[in-house]
C-alpha cells in the first residue's frame, strides 16, 4: 500500500470512532480521528497528502459536515480525497443535499463493519 493511505474518522460519539477505527485497521488504513468538522478542516490541511478518504458524519458541533463537505470541495487540491457522509440522518433530501455537495458515497447509522469496509473499498477503487 503506497504511503497515501490516512482515513479521518469525524464523528463526535466517541464510541462510533472507536468501533469504525477498530473495522477499519483490519484493511491497514492509518486511522486519524476527530470529533468535530473544525477538527477535520485542521488534520487535513496538515496532511492532506496522505489522506485518501474522510468518513464524516453530518450532524456534529461547530461545522456540520455538510459544511465540512463544502469547503472540502471548494479547494481543487482536495479534489482526490474521496468523502463519505456518515448519520442517522437518511432522508432523501439529505442525501440529494450530500450529493449536490459532493459526497462519493452515504452510510446510514447503525451500520455492519463489514459492509462499511467493503463500501469504502468501493469507494476508493471508483
Amino acid at each position: 500500500m503506497s504511503d497515501k493511505n490516512s482515513i479521518i474518522i469525524c464523528d463526535d460519539e466517541p464510541d462510533i470512532v472507536s468501533l469504525v477505527q477498530k473495522f477499519l485497521q483490519l484493511d491497514n488504513y492509518k486511522i486519524l480521528t476527530c470529533s468535530n468538522g473544525k477538527e477535520a478542516l485542521k488534520i487535513l490541511e496538515e496532511k492532506y497528502e496522505e489522506i485518501v478518504l474522510i468518513l464524516l458524519d453530518v450532524m456534529m458541533p461547530a461545522l456540520s459536515g455538510f459544511e465540512v463537505l463544502r469547503t472540502i470541495r471548494s479547494k481543487d487540491f482536495y479534489n482526490n480525497i474521496k468523502v463519505i457522509l456518515f448519520t442517522v440522518k437518511s432522508f432523501k433530501e439529505d442525501i440529494e443535499k450530500g450529493k449536490e455537495l459532493g459526497a462519493d458515497g452515504y452510510v446510514t447509522k447503525p451500520f455492519s463493519g463489514n459492509e462499511l469496509r467493503s463500501y469504502i473499498k468501493e469507494v476508493l477503487n471508483n
